[in-house]
């Protein structure tokens, strides 16, 4: 048998890791512009704060099936 997966003996994060899916906290603009694969700078946190706000929660179904 395999020896199960521990988390803390993991050498690092990958940006997947530190994600959330939003059913636990709210998602802010940070997590949506990692979830489109890009880097956070301030342009695109300030674009994923508009589009949370017109859109909600619902932002992050462009990204995630």
């Amino acid at each position: 048998m395999s020896e199960p997966i521990d988390g803390n003996r993991w050498a690092f994060k990958t940006a997947d890791s530190v994600l959330h899916t939003g059913s636990e906290n709210a998602v802010d603009p940070e997590d949506l512009v990692m979830l489109s694969g890009r880097e956070p700078t301030p342009a695109r946190i300030e674009r994923a704060r508009k589009e949370l706000e017109e859109h909600g929660a619902a932002a992050v179904e462009r990204y995630l099936p």
